[in-house]
Parts: structure tokens; sequence; C-alpha cells
């Protein structure tokens, strides 16, 4: 059993907790995401604009902060095997801005689990949230994932 993969929706319990690697939001990084969303809004792009606006600085898309989230949690190695089936939705919510210069991290643990109509699958609901470097969740809230279950890739 000591070598027996991992990642399977028998592996999770409700409860067990995962932190993911760190990275640092740069300017670079919002540049980048303007270009592909199209979204150049002041409050992003106009450092004199960011300095005088209610956040007194730039501030990163709410959307980047998302799409950082979801690639820092894809490198929890005992949640982002290749036993995902599909992502099937998820709720989300903006706490605090993000600055560049922030180093984020995610934060998720098991809230639910359960079996599916689907033979050899279940459902994981993870609680999820992007922490900056001083411990504040600046974003929240819970993905759904299918899993594969043990017993469909045994057989």
């Amino acid at each position: 059993m000591e070598n027996q993969p991992k990642g399977f929706y028998e592996d999770f319990n409700v409860g067990d907790e995962f932190v993911s690697p760190a990275r640092t939001l740069t300017e670079a990084d919002i540049v980048a995401f303007a270009g592909i969303s199209g979204d150049y809004n002041q409050l992003h792009m106009d450092a004199e604009y960011g300095k005088k606006g209610p956040f007194g600085a730039r501030i990163a898309h709410g959307l980047l902060g998302l799409t950082i989230a979801s690639g820092l949690a894809s490198r929890i190695k005992e949640t982002a095997e290749d036993k995902v089936v599909a992502f099937l939705g998820m709720t989300w919510d903006y706490l605090k801005p993000v600055f560049i210069g922030d180093t984020l991290h995610v934060e998720e643990s098991v809230a639910q689990k359960r079996e599916t109509k689907q033979p050899g699958v279940g459902l994981v609901v993870f609680s999820a949230a992007l922490v900056n470097q001083r411990g504040e969740r600046v974003q929240k809230g819970e993905w759904k994932l299918l899993y594969k279950m043990r017993s469909a890739e045994e057989g």
C-alpha cells in the first residue's frame, strides 16, 4: 500500500488541508493579463491613477488573482495528480486587493465529498483561499472537482 498512487477520490477526507508553493505577482503579470483579457482598466494599468485611487496603488485584476490561485493549486501534488476528471464549477469572492509585489499562495481543504451516479468517479469540494505574504485571505471560494476512483483505474 505504501507505493500506491495518490490523488484518487478515496484518498481525500473531509478536513484534509493542503498548501501550495508561493509566487510573487509582478507588473509583467498584470500587463500580460491585460493583453490576454483586453481589460486595460486604469486601476490595473495607470500608476498615477492607482496612486490617487482607493487602494493607493495599482492593483491586479480580480480574475488574475483567481487565475494565479488556480495555477498554484495545480502545483499541490496531493490534489493535482492526473486523477482529476473534470473541474465542475466554483464560487469565488474577492476580499482584498492584490498588489504588485505580493507573494501569494493557496490554502485549501476538503469541504465535502461524495460518490456520483457516474461509475468510478467521485466529487470533491475544496474550500480554497488565495493568501498574501501577510497571511491575509485576499480571495476565497469553493472549487468542485471530479476525481477518478481507485477501483475504476484498477479495473
